[in-house]
This record gives C-alpha cells, structure tokens and sequence, in this order.
C-alpha cells in the first residue's frame, strides 16, 4: 500500500502545500517545530479520519480557517477527509462515504512514535483504544459491533439509574438490553482474541531480533473469556440488584484490558520505560504482518521521532527487519543519524517555516 502525493489545505500550519512521495523510504527532516509530525499526522488522518495527536478535530484546522481538507491518492485511488465546525466528511473517488466503517478499512497504517509508550502504564482504556483503532482497520463489522455496544451500554446505564430513582421493579426492558450488549460484546471479543492471537504469532520473535533478548507474551483479559451468552446471562441476573444500586454496567468488554508480559512479568508493573518502549515498538511489528496477511499488502508505516526514542543499534536492527516493500516514512531532526545507504536510496523532505 503507497501513497504517492498528499495535499493539505488549511491543515495545522499548512495552508497549501502538496508533496509527492516514494513508493519506498521517505525521511521527512526539519528542526523542531516546523511541521514534520503535521505531515505525518494528515497522512494518519487520511487513513483513519482522526488523529493520533488529538481528539478533538478542530485543532486540525489552520487558526486561520474554518474548515482543512486533507487529499490523497493511494493506490490510483483519491481519498479524501474534509472537517470543519460542524463535522467531517470523507469521500473515495469523489464519492461521499456514509459511513467511516466503509472507509477506514482502504488505507492500512502503522504508527511507531514515542509518546506512544505510555500506553502500558495508563489506563485500560487506552490499551483498549489501540485495539480497536488496529482492528477497525481490518475488520469492518469491528467498529459497527463496537459503536452498537456503546449506544447499548449507554441504553443500558441510564435505564439502571432510573430503575433505582424511581424504585422500578420490572426489569423486562433490562433483559432486551442486556441480550443486546451480551450479543455485541461476543462479536467483539471474537475479533479482539483474534487479533491478539495473531500478534503472539510474531511479537516475540521481532522482540528478539530488535532487542536482542528476551519473550514477549500478550495477555488478553476479558470478563467474556471462555464464556457463553447464556452463561452472561446468569452472570447479569445474578449481579442485577448490584448494578441498579450502582447505576452502572459492572461487565463486559468495556472492561477489557491487555498485559504486556516479558519473561513472564508484567512489563508495565516490573519493566524499564525502555523495555516498554520496545515492547510497544514489538507489538506494531508484528501488527504489519497481521496487515499482511489479511489484505495481502504491506501497511505505510510511519516512524514519528524515532531518533529520539531508542539507540542507534536497536533503529538499525528495527530498519533490518523493514521489508523494501514497506513504504516507511520517517521524522527526524538528525539526518546524521541516518546510515548513509538508507539517504542514498530516500526521498528526503525538508520542511522547513518559510
């Protein structure tokens, strides 16, 4: 999968700027400040509409402006993501596209960037977070099965709330939901063991040959492990007074969490800030091989400040393992750092304020 040109308009600090790239190794180079992530940044919104960086889209538009366009051609398709005041819009070809599900599964992208690491040590619901922006871009029933549950949670915690205030003693209604929810999260456990079954495939492998030493295991851990909708259900009908009491869901995916165990600790609670570094670096290692698999091409990857992030031997060994069939953009303040046979054979960019 490539992207060969890019054209923002009214983007963070772009206003009209447009870039070709290589099909294979793109440095984007500048001194701080200047626009590097911005770049990289647009090319991860054109693929999944939203940023890695923010979650509020307005602060993608220009200060200048009231609306950015982000546009694209990958793979002699044009895409297109469109955001102002009132929303956002995509399009393929000129078409507008309904629904994000039906888009954001045409552009794979894998992001390696520092901040990144971070994960491990925050809450559940950020690993939660990285899950489902991984599978969304496989699977397009995932994000479908996933906004179905949170409407169904939402249904489901207001109406204990009520049934609490207002001594409700018929749960007839709290059956349909929570069928519903049980129905949903099933799909989405389905597609997230999945996932996380694929990645022990490789992760430990690309653990070793980037650090060298050292076995990297993902835990999934899940309230619906190994469980049956009926059993759910036992479980919801049995823990019924409890959650009108709480006025909340206290089961179910929403829970959902990942470990990162190496040599068999968990490296969040017991490994070093770069372990989890590399751990994360791993992870979305083995990620392009699911991506692989699944669509039979390579994802873009984007590596934002790698430099900054580890050694000079684990970027060497890290680039090793890159396929030449993998367009890899890269951001750096430090083109010295680069071997020279990898500038020989990039496109360099340099951004640069003026």
């Amino acid at each position: 999968m490539k992207i060969s040109y890019l054209k923002l308009q009214n983007f963070r600090n772009y206003q009209n700027k447009e870039f070709n790239f290589s099909d294979k190794l793109n440095i984007i180079y500048g001194n701080n400040g200047v626009g590097k992530t911005n770049l990289v940044e647009a090319i991860y919104v054109l693929s999944l509409t939203k940023s890695f960086r923010t979650n509020n889209d307005r602060n993608l538009i220009n200060s200048e402006s009231v609306s950015t366009k982000i546009e694209g051609e990958v793979e002699e398709n044009s895409y297109q993501v469109i955001i102002n005041k009132e929303g956002k819009k995509v399009k393929i070809n000129n078409n507008v596209i309904s629904k994000i599900s039906e888009y954001i599964t045409n552009i794979n992208i894998v992001l390696l960037e520092p901040e990144e690491q971070m994960i491990l040590k925050a809450s559940p619901q950020n690993r939660r977070k990285l899950l489902n922006i991984e599978i969304s871009q496989l699977k397009k029933d995932y994000i479908v099965y996933l906004n179905n549950y949170n409407k169904v949670l939402k249904q489901r915690n207001f109406y204990l709330r009520e049934m609490y205030i207002n001594g409700n003693t018929s749960n007839d209604y709290l059956k349909i939901l929570t069928n519903k929810l049980i129905e949903y999260g099933l799909k989405i456990y389905e597609y997230r063991n999945e996932f996380i079954n694929k990645i022990n495939e490789n992760i430990s492998k690309k653990y070793e040959e980037i650090f060298e030493s050292g076995n990297l295991v993902i835990k999934y851990e899940s309230s619906y492990k190994n469980k049956t909708s009926d059993e759910l259900k036992d479980y919801y009908e049995k823990n019924y007074n409890r959650e009108v009491i709480m006025g909340k869901t206290l089961y179910g995916i929403h829970h959902d969490d990942i470990v990162f165990n190496l040599d068999g600790k968990n490296i969040s609670e017991w490994g070093s800030n770069g372990q989890q570094k590399n751990a994360l670096f791993a992870f979305k290692l083995a990620e392009i091989e699911i991506i692989k698999e699944e669509k039979q091409t390579y994802p873009i990857l984007i590596l934002d400040d790698l430099f900054s992030a580890l050694d000079n031997l684990k970027i060497k060994n890290i680039i090793k393992l890159l396929n030449s069939d993998i367009q890899t953009f890269i951001t750096t303040t430090e083109l010295e750092r680069i071997d020279s046979y990898l500038l020989e054979n990039a496109q360099v960019i340099n951004i640069t304020n003026d």
